[in-house]
């Protein structure tokens, strides 16, 4: 593995990269650089010196969302809830039962049982919660989507279809109640324009605190570290 400024880092190619781009996972705090297909490697390198500083602020950040995911023990967020992880022999599927999750007990599929449970209830919880912003906004939205995004949890399409990011569930339900809010605001004024912001503020007054909660805690919104 390569190493620039005393940072590992790997290197990917793209044939539909324009640009040399430096990411940082959330989580392991593993360095990659996607390189266009007939960029230098030493491009990497120098790109990686660059930005050395941003990089190791990341990782400092990646640790700590390590940690915090880390002091969750045996459980797992579901909107502000604690659920307490149970597995069981013979399981193929998540089930929750009060505040227990009775998941596979074999390692080997229990994280994906798990990934599909929150897939369906993000659809549980989302679909009325846009039905309810839809009606005060007085629009309509074309689909719902479940998806599963790196770095965004929502979006709105030009034809009025939404989606969510099905991690939003690890998140409190004030967190969730916002990207709804947001995204459905979009039906109306599709931009980040003034106006736009104005109709976020007037159903959520308190949206800069939630967005910032997703830009400090969003890399804790998983499953496992």
């Amino acid at each position: 593995m390569p190493t620039a400024a005393g940072i590992d880092y790997a290197i990917r190619r793209s044939s539909r990269s324009r640009r040399v781009r430096v990411t940082v996972a959330p989580v392991t705090g593993a360095v990659e650089v996607v390189l266009p297909t007939r960029a230098r490697e030493r491009d990497a390198a120098s790109a990686v010196n660059e930005l050395a500083g941003w990089i190791t602020r990341r990782r400092a950040e990646s640790h700590e969302a390590r940690d915090l995911i880390a002091a969750r023990g045996d459980g797992l967020p579901f909107l502000g809830t604690t659920l307490r992880v149970v597995p069981e022999p013979g399981r193929t599927r998540a089930h929750r039962r009060g505040d227990d999750l009775l998941v596979p007990a074999d390692e080997a599929v229990r994280a994906a049982a798990i990934e599909r449970w929150y897939r369906r209830m993000a659809r549980v919880e989302i679909a009325p919660r846009i039905e309810a912003a839809c009606r005060t906004l007085g629009v309509t939205s074309t689909g719902l989507t479940i998806r599963n995004q790196r770095t965004r949890w929502g979006s709105c399409s030009s034809g009025g279809a939404l989606s969510f990011n099905w991690r939003l569930l690890l998140a409190p339900a004030a967190v969730l109640d916002y990207v709804v809010w947001h995204e459905c605001c979009h039906l109306v004024h599709l931009d980040h324009s003034p106006r736009f912001w104005a109709l976020v503020a007037e159903h959520v007054p308190d949206h800069r605190v939630y967005a910032r909660w997703l830009r400090d805690h969003g890399a804790t919104l998983v499953i496992a570290a």
